[in-house]
């Protein structure tokens, strides 16, 4: 008996069942993202994504709707892998002044993630003359890119916040300008 060959609807479905299991896991990681960040601006910025990420669960529902599938998740492999990654950052840095920049950067990988499979989502759906989910996908796209550059932007003040204090402790364990340090 010969298997069914792969269509490009089927390589949709599959991946929109990905990216459905993502986003829930995503709103997950937000809420612990937000819990355990100190910078007011970042954890912000974690509670606000983690709304959009329900109301993206949602829009995804619809879509399965538009395509007349049932709406379940198949587990993702990738966003599994990427919040294992956050909890080890997280033991390893959570108490450290850098522990902020860790969790700005695990955020940003999820965010790329998400990027790609919403970009590609949309344009399957193009393709498959789903117009009305191509919206929904590409709503979800445009937050995805948004909250990516937000993340940029309170990364980058984070860091130099960070960075500041590393020279301080620099400065401390270094010996002053003209001062003889010992040589063993």
């Amino acid at each position: 008996m010969a298997t069914k060959q792969k269509t490009l609807q089927d390589a949709f479905y599959e991946t929109l069942k990905d990216v459905y299991y993502a986003e829930r896991q995503s709103v997950r990681a937000l809420k612990k993202s937000a819990k355990a960040a100190e910078h007011d601006e970042l954890r912000q910025a974690f509670e606000t994504h983690a709304e959009e990420s329900a109301n993206q669960v949602e829009r995804l529902q619809q879509v399965f709707e538009i395509i007349g599938k049932p709406a379940r998740g198949k587990t993702c492999e990738a966003m599994q892998g990427l919040t294992s990654e956050m909890e080890e950052d997280l033991e390893d840095f959570g108490d450290s002044p850098a522990a902020d920049a860790v969790l700005a950067a695990c955020a940003q990988a999820v965010e790329h993630y998400e990027i790609a499979r919403y970009g590609t989502l949309k344009t399957w759906a193009i393709q498959l003359g789903y117009g009305d989910a191509a919206k929904l996908l590409d709503e979800t796209l445009q937050e995805e890119k948004k909250t990516d550059q937000l993340l940029s932007e309170i990364a980058e003040r984070i860091n130099t916040e960070g960075s500041e204090a590393d020279d301080d402790q620099a400065e401390k364990a270094a010996p002053r300008k003209g001062s003889k340090a010992k040589v063993a």
